[in-house]
């Protein structure tokens, strides 16, 4: 299981919340590690090699998104944003700086639980070297080597654009992609403001896939701040 032994790092400034987080993990076999600072946090993330992180924003000494644009200069490690702060502005500013998740306070620990479970399989199967990931619940399949798509065994023929914008919200599968992070990849660094394109590319992607946006089971909306692949991956190979 991904959770056995695997390190959480709390990067948290309030000691009922770290003890809260600590009590819920270490019931799930997690090893945990706190700091009550940024400072403290980044230290931490550097001493101990976790293998993931969950950063609040608020933090006594500097901005947990400074803290997060540090973590970024040398590493890679999830890290699950975990803030009160709600605004679109302060989400899309996180997963543009690298984020791999935001979870705004007061949260439910089983979806929070899910969400670290999700990413550190990911970032096993990542580490792997998958070529192809399967969506069985919805019988979809990409073939990332091969630049593949079928679903329920049937060929999808995407253009290059909506094989670009899926390929990377398959490689991110459960996680928040940014728009500005799909224009960015997919149509050039000059385009991060043409959100009218990814538009009509994900609502292609969804006719041609088969799914509702009044009710996606593989393509949700983040309003304002950008798409999911909404089932996570059940076999990577």
């Amino acid at each position: 299981m991904t959770t056995e032994r695997s390190r959480i790092l709390i990067v948290d400034d309030e000691p009922q919340i770290r003890r809260f987080l600590r009590i819920s993990l270490l019931s799930q076999g997690f090893d945990v590690s706190e700091a009550g600072s940024g400072r403290e946090g980044l230290e931490l993330a550097d001493t101990q090699r976790p293998d993931l992180v969950l950063l609040d924003l608020g933090l006594p000494d500097m901005d947990g998104q400074r803290v997060l644009d540090e973590l970024r200069r040398t590493s890679q490690v999830p890290v699950i944003v975990v803030s009160v702060r709600e605004q679109e502005a302060e989400k899309v500013r996180a997963l543009d700086s690298g984020a791999n998740d935001y979870v705004t306070k007061p949260f439910g620990i089983q979806e929070l639980l899910a969400r670290i479970r999700g990413l550190l399989r990911r970032q096993n199967v990542a580490g792997s070297g998958f070529s192809t990931l399967r969506l069985g619940r919805a019988g979809l399949e990409i073939d990332l080597a091969a630049r593949r798509v079928t679903l329920e065994g049937n060929a999808v023929h995407l253009t290059p654009k909506e094989y670009a914008v899926l390929d990377q919200l398959a490689r991110h599968a459960g996680r928040v992609v940014s728009q500005t992070q799909l224009l960015r990849h997919v149509w050039g660094p000059t385009h991060t403001h043409d959100t009218h394109y990814l538009r009509i590319v994900i609502s292609k992607l969804r006719h041609k896939l088969g799914d509702d946006p009044h009710a996606p089971r593989l393509l949700q909306t983040e309003a304002g701040i950008g798409y999911r692949l909404l089932v996570d991956p059940l076999e990577e190979s």
